[in-house]
């Protein structure tokens, strides 16, 4: 298999050794071990309370980590961004293991932040295409949220790694089903109420994303897809939120002679809507369908439509013909629209999911 979670790997104890000393010296970091000996973590409910949220041994349920298991289980970091670190964990029975983010800055008070939490967590039981949230902690010097792990590891994960080795890690079928699961994702959190108060220190807009880009689609052993960080950049502080979101501008067009194209994780867009959401789905298409050189070629592609259509044009890096060329290219004119400069021009999720599922 081409491409697994691609993780930073972290030193471990030596052997003989307890992860003990390492999770000790974990919660020293964070100013927590001389305050108590261990802290729980607040878990998500499901489909009961543990007494007001907080971890509990419950018979129904697996046993739930702790501040103490999590800090010293961790096995690599997964990725990084102004807003956060993703680490892997793998607790000691080795039998559980868990995506945890670890925010840098957190603009909001604990209060608030549990609430908003614990409603992206429960609006996200309801989509199978958003990764699920199973636990959270609040401290003063550390703010995380725990989620399920995914080993394929993120959409950019595959096809970085693919590009990297000079392979097509992924067939037309394993991304159009990764496109058409994303789109369901965004799908549903835009069918969701905004939630609008006007006390804007309890305000969660939950009928927007605001950070779509290939890191956030977590691909499952099966290539099907979920979508991550479903209302994050509305728990990080303003300052953070501006370098790691979306910004809306017109790639530059290509010239003659050669020139880096500009990475779609490089692509943002500060303001919060769901138009902004549109446009980045288009960036993922295009990345997923072309390349990361896609989106610098955004101008030639529109002049040479045609050519591309009827396989006079190579644009797909990977092989299509017949049929499915004709899929992938409507996809690909999906992608376009969700790109026009006019932010009013662009489609609604709806009607792209309605479009993209025509063929199937």
């Amino acid at each position: 298999m081409l491409s697994r979670a691609f993780s930073k790997p972290i030193r471990s104890p030596k052997d003989g050794e307890r992860s003990e000393r390492w999770s000790r010296m974990g919660l020293d970091q964070f100013g927590i071990a001389g305050v108590m000996e261990d802290m729980p973590l607040s878990f998500c409910n499901r489909n009961h309370d543990h007494d007001g949220g907080r971890i509990g041994r419950c018979k129904k349920c697996p046993a739930h980590p702790t501040v103490r298991e999590v800090l010293g289980s961790s096995v690599g970091v997964m990725g990084e961004s102004p807003m956060a670190m993703t680490e892997k964990v793998v607790l000691s029975t080795g039998k559980r293991v868990y995506g945890v983010k670890r925010f840098r800055k957190v603009g909001i008070g604990k209060m608030e932040f549990v609430r908003r939490v614990e409603k992206v967590a429960r609006v996200s039981r309801n989509c199978e295409y958003l990764v699920p949230l199973s636990a959270y902690l609040y401290a003063k010097r550390m703010k995380f949220v725990v989620s399920d792990y995914y080993p394929m590891g993120s959409l950019a994960d595959l096809l970085a790694g693919a590009r990297n080795l000079g392979h097509t890690a992924l067939d037309w079928k394993q991304r159009f089903q990764i496109i058409v699961d994303t789109a369901r994702a965004i799908a549903f959190i835009h069918s969701q109420s905004p939630n609008l108060s006007n006390d804007t220190n309890k305000y969660i807009q939950m009928n927007v994303h605001g950070n779509i880009k290939s890191s956030n689609v977590m691909i499952d052993v099966d290539f099907s897809a979920r979508l991550s960080d479903y209302g994050f950049v509305q728990l990080v502080d303003r300052l953070e939120l501006a370098t790691d979101t979306w910004r809306i501008k017109q790639p530059p067009s290509p010239s003659p002679s050669p020139s880096p194209s500009p990475s779609p994780e490089s692509l943002f867009s500060e303001k919060l809507c769901q138009k902004s959401d549109v446009y980045n789905f288009g960036v993922i298409i295009l990345d997923t369908l072309g390349g990361s050189r896609a989106m610098g070629l955004k101008n030639c592609i529109l002049e040479n439509k045609e050519e591309i259509r009827d396989g006079k044009a190579e644009f797909f890096e990977f092989s299509v013909k017949g049929k499915e060329r004709k899929q992938a290219f409507k996809v690909l004119e999906i992608g376009l629209s969700c790109l026009d400069s006019l932010t009013d021009a662009r489609p609604s999720m709806d009607l792209i999911l309605k479009s993209i599922l025509e063929d199937i």
